[in-house]
């Protein structure tokens, strides 16, 4: 997939002419949909980057993006079951938007980002609160097995335009949990790629997390985590939805 994002100039039509062409159609539930990068060569997230989160958090409006990565072990696909590690007990959701890097890229302007940017799908910043909060690092929190599902397809960002009016929703057990709009991003996406890009060089298929709204499990009084048989949907506007229920590690 990362060799079809980087050629994608040229092989688009190509890839039109497919999807147009009734012979190639197969029912959704007929196939097992896997991660739409299986291998990414980053995993960037942002933290604090909603109002309503930082306010739940106890914190201040950042005035500098805040920035940790997601390890590639994360990768996940859409619809499979996530795992309650034996190490933790507070495990916890994030819908987030996801961006998908098209192209390479460093020192960027504002002006360049959107056109370093392939598309964008829904993903789930699956987090071990314990294990998150134990130090200023948050790495390890972030980096369990199969807590970085995202998905459940890319939609390329000439599809999606204005990334910025999406609603984005997380549903535990059909209760709605986090319900918000990009709009509500303090930094937002084309603002994180020209960020980044200053530190590092982004390559054709890195991903990037752009954060969670308010409503996290942690916040809510008494702290509510997930236990095995949690059904957690996250869901955003014109990008479809990660179904996936929680199941303890064995």
């Amino acid at each position: 997939m990362i060799d079809l994002i980087d050629r994608w100039d040229d092989a688009r039509s190509a890839v039109q002419q497919v999807v147009e062409d009734a012979a190639h159609v197969v029912a959704l539930d007929q196939v097992q949909l896997l991660a739409p990068i299986g291998r990414p060569g980053k995993i960037m997230a942002m933290g604090l980057n909603y109002a309503d989160h930082v306010a739940e958090a106890g914190l201040e409006i950042p005035k500098h993006q805040v920035w940790f990565c997601k390890q590639p072990n994360t990768v996940h696909p859409p619809y499979a079951p996530i795992q309650i590690p034996k190490a933790s007990k507070s495990v916890d959701y994030e819908v987030e938007l996801v961006l998908i890097v098209g192209k390479r890229g460093r020192h960027l302007s504002r002006a360049d980002a959107p056109d370093h940017i392939f598309g964008y799908c829904v993903g789930n910043d699956v987090t071990a609160r314990d294990w998150q909060m134990r130090t200023p690092q948050w790495v390890l929190g972030k980096s369990f097995d199969s807590h970085g599902p995202f998905g459940p397809w890319i939609t390329t960002s000439d599809e999606i335009g204005d990334p910025h009016r999406l609603g984005i929703r997380s549903i535990v057990n059909d209760e709605v949990r986090q319900n918000s709009n990009t709009r509500e991003l303090i930094f937002d996406v084309f603002d994180q790629v020209t960020y980044l890009s200053q530190a590092m060089t982004l390559e054709p298929g890195d991903i990037v997390f752009s954060g969670t709204p308010g409503g996290i499990g942690a916040a809510m009084k008494p702290p509510v985590f997930l236990k095995a048989g949690d059904r957690v949907r996250c869901e955003i506007d014109e990008l479809g939805a990660l179904d996936a229920v929680f199941e303890n590690e064995a």
